[in-house]
This record gives C-alpha cells, structure tokens and sequence, in this order.
C-alpha cells in the first residue's frame, strides 16, 4: 500500500465566507495536516474560498488535478448557503442525488425529525461514497479523490479517525486509546502538551456522555507501536499530574 519511492500529496480548500470575514478562525487547517503526516501523506497547497459555486468548483478542479487527494471543509449543512456539493458535482458534471445509505442513516438518528433541511446533509454527488460521521451522524462524502467534509472541527477529526490507514500511498497507522471520566475541556492543555512534545503521534479527544458523567477517550495515532506505547504512559502521567484519573483503554 505504501510506495517508499513516491511522496504522496494532498490539497486542502477551506469553503466559508465566515473564514475569509475574520469570524471564524479556522482549526482544521492544522489537524488535517498533522493527520496527513501520520498517515505519511504531506499537505502540499491550501485554498480559502467563499461560499461561491464558481470559486468552489475552480479550486477543488485545481487542487484536485494537482494532488492524489483533495478536501475540502465546510458547507455542507443543512441550510440553504451550504453549496459545497452543488459546486462540487457541478465542476465533475455530476448530478446531485439523495445519497439512499445516507438518508437511511439520518432517518435512524432524526426520526420523525427529519425534515426537508436535515435531508440537504444525505445529498451527493452522483456516485459517491460515504464517510462516517460518529458525532453527528450525517456522513461526510467521498467522490473520487475528493473528500468532502464539514467545517466544525469535532466532526471533521471524527471522519478522519474514520479514515486511519484507508488512504492508498499512506502507511499503517496503528492507534491506541486512554480513557478518562472527565470534561473534555479539563484535558485540553494536557493533550496539546503531550502531543507537541511526541512529534508523529496525534492525538484525537472524542467526549461522550454515559451513566449520567462525562467522559472521554483519546486516540493516540502514530506509524511506531514503541512510539504509541511511549506516548500512552507520558499522556497518563501527564493526566494524572493534572488530577484526572485515567485508563489504559476505551471507557
């Protein structure tokens, strides 16, 4: 699956007019780079764009045609300024469908709440696969070399962990889990900390609610087994130096 020889690459292209205002400072950026490098793929060329059909289609034709892999972030919601898709098989000459797996998916989770905007979020390009979404269900989309996927950063890092290793030219990712029955903002510092200190490994903080608390795990990610056992001891270290009790495993 990996090719010594050859560097992989990709493209990324922010979408949101919220981005280019200044309103929103975007997180995905550094994420998606650090996971690239980890699966042993390097992030080559970034765009920004605006929600805009022509500037949308231009930069995924560009970067796309340019890179193995491109993705894009944002504007794929339930609301009628989310024209990522549109743009996208517009610019493949596709057309949009009703994603049938998709919309099964969000029938499951939304119920009898599934109304007309909701379903927006199972369009896609005709022909494309899904990627799952473990936060909010509502899948990301993958189109040949394309993956399109949202703008919030929780989600967009949970449809990445969903991706570990299946990317043609990555290496092997392994990956281990620390759990912790505490809020994830208490956390924050210390997985930061712990994950610039131990460059090849990322670390993803997934919160969760169960039993009536909040609790966490944490994904550590790396190529090197020695590495993610190094990392597990010195994140459990540091999380109990922080006063949060933690497991070597999934909770």
């Amino acid at each position: 699956m990996h090719d010594e020889g050859r560097i992989w690459t990709a493209g990324l292209v922010i979408i949101g007019d919220e981005i280019l205002s200044g309103r929103t400072q975007d997180a995905n950026l550094g994420y998606l780079a650090r996971w690239l490098g980890v699966q042993g793929i390097r992030l080559k060329e970034v765009r920004v764009v605006a929600d805009d059909m022509a500037a949308i289609g231009a930069a995924v034709t560009a970067l796309s045609g340019a890179h193995d892999y491109l993705f894009t972030t944002g504007g794929i919601g339930p609301t009628h300024d989310d024209i990522t898709v549109d743009a996208i098989a517009a610019a493949l000459g596709l057309e949009v469908v009703v994603h049938p797996e998709a919309r099964a998916i969000l029938a499951d989770h939304y119920g009898d709440k599934l109304n007309d905007a909701r379903l927006r979020m199972a369009r896609t390009p005709e022909g494309a696969s899904l990627i799952h979404n473990p936060r909010t269900k509502a899948p990301g989309i993958r189109i040949g070399n394309i993956f399109i996927m949202a703008g919030v950063p929780m989600i967009t890092q949970g449809m990445l962990a969903a991706l570990d290793g299946q990317l043609e030219g990555g290496l092997p990712v392994l990956s281990r889990t620390v759990g912790a029955w505490t809020q994830e903002s208490a956390a924050a510092d210390t997985l930061v900390a712990v994950e610039t200190a131990h460059p090849g490994v990322q670390i993803g903080s997934y919160p969760f609610w169960r039993e009536g608390k909040t609790g966490a795990n944490f994904v550590l990610r790396s190529t090197s087994a020695a590495q993610l056992e190094t990392v597990v001891g010195a994140l459990m270290a540091a999380l109990a130096a922080a006063g949060i009790a933690a497991v070597d495993g999934e909770i």
